[in-house]
This record gives structure tokens, C-alpha cells and sequence, in this order.
């Protein structure tokens, strides 16, 4: 049924009225209810009541608006991070804010895991981190590598958590109790490792790797302070 000229009028104003901002949180709204369609701008159109085409006026392109919204999150995880804290508190407080964030929004964080914003939060995270690094007592190339450890280290697991919340929940339910049902009915022979160790295994938490993580990378900072401080 064609649109009545007043039904195009208000869509019409609805679009001249979006901002970037409006657009950047209407797609936070619905990364945050689990949707893939974050970033097409027919599902935009539906939830800002605007003309999707309008999306186009503030942002080139579908990717160009993906990396304003990936650095408008970088900018909740900073905020979630205290003031105050030394280099360990800093990089402890940044991983769990990164991954709180991710899986608030499972499709960002999955898609920026591999990805650059380029954009002034993201420097952020950047300045952050090497000033950890750096006040740790590590410098030049050292702090650059570390820094590059320590980030890509952290967006590689709290990415591929947030993909894993993309999946039906069928399949993450099938995923989850294979190490209480499939492991533990392998071939004892073949795999005495997996066996001797099948109760342990069922028994860890995602929780605890994520910190076991963390505190490697924190460990392996400073065991390359004291290599270089001792040559």
C-alpha cells in the first residue's frame, strides 16, 4: 500500500534529524539484543522510523559505521576502568571491562577482534596500554611488542567469546557438555591424558582461563623486566 504524503513527510524529517550519534546508538541497541543485523541499514531504518538511506548521509559506508560503533564501546570499557590503579591493576581492570563489553555486544566484539577502529578510543586503549608496559619497566621496541601482546592476546579471547554467543543456543548447549558427556567416554588407552584428567577438565570455568590469561600475559611482562634488568 503506497504511503500517504503525510506517512513520507514524517519519514522524510525523521531522516534529516538523525545524527551520528542517534545512529551509533540505535545500532548499540540492537548488538545488545543479540541481533547479527546491527549494521545494515534496512534494520537501522526500522529502528530509528527513518528512511534506511539516511544512514548514508552520516556514514560512507556499512563499514565505516561498524568502526564508529566498535570505538564508541572501546569508550564504555575505558569508563569502566578506576582511577588510580598501577600498571597490573591497569591491564586486570581493561580485560574485564573489554570482555564485559564484548559480550554486552556479541556481534561487535566478535567482528572487531581481527579489526582497527583507528579512532580516538581505540588510542586510548593504545596509550593505556603502553603506559602499563612502560611503567612496568619496559622500553622501546620491548614495550611496542609487549603492548602488541597484551592487546592482540585480549582481543583474541574476548572476541572469540563474543562469537560464541552468536551461535543458537542448541549448538553452545551441545558445545558445553562435551566435556562432561564425550570426554569422558573416550578410549582410555588412546587418550590416558584426557582420561586421568576428565573430572578436572569438566570442571573449568571460563572464568578461570580468562584470568589464568590475564595474569600469564602480567606474568610474562615481568619476567622480561627482570631479563633485561639481569643481562
Amino acid at each position: 500500500m503506497p504511503k500517504s504524503p503525510a506517512t513520507t513527510a514524517r519519514s522524510k524529517r525523521a531522516g534529516s534529524q538523525l545524527t551520528p550519534d542517534a545512529i551509533i546508538e540505535a545500532s548499540l541497541r540492537i548488538a545488545a539484543r543479540g541481533s547479527e543485523d546491527a549494521f545494515t541499514v534496512r534494520r537501522l531504518g526500522e529502528e530509528l522510523g527513518a528512511d534506511p538511506t539516511a544512514i548514508y548521509r552520516h556514514f560512507r559506508d556499512k563499514d565505516e559505521l561498524l568502526l564508529s560503533v566498535a570505538d564508541r564501546t572501546l569508550g564504555e570499557v575505558l569508563d569502566s576502568i578506576p582511577e588510580g590503579l598501577d600498571w597490573k591493576g591497569r591491564i586486570r581492570a581493561l580485560a574485564a571491562g573489554s570482555l564485559e563489553v564484548a559480550l554486552r555486544y556479541p556481534v561487535v566484539g566478535s567482528t572487531m577482534a581481527s579489526r582497527t577502529t583507528r579512532r580516538p578510543n581505540e588510542f586510548r586503549v593504545v596509550e593505556l596500554i603502553l603506559g602499563a608496559v612502560m611503567e612496568a619497566g619496559l622500553q622501546g621496541a620491548e614495550a611496542a611488542v609487549h603492548y602488541r601482546m597484551v592487546g592482540e592476546s585480549l582481543l583474541a579471547f574476548v572476541g572469540q567469546r563474543a562469537a560464541y554467543l552468536l551461535f543458537d543456543a542448541d549448538i553452545r548447549a551441545a558445545d558445553e557438555s562435551a566435556w562432561s558427556r564425550e570426554y569422558r567416554l573416550v578410549d582410555a588407552q588412546a587418550f590416558p591424558n584426557i582420561t586421568h584428567l576428565s573430572t578436572e577438565l569438566a570442571e573449568v570455568t571460563d572464568e578461570q582461563i580468562f584470568q589464568v590469561r590475564v595474569e600469564a600475559l602480567i606474568s610474562a611482562i615481568e619476567k622480561r623486566v627482570e631479563t633485561l634488568r639481569g643481562a
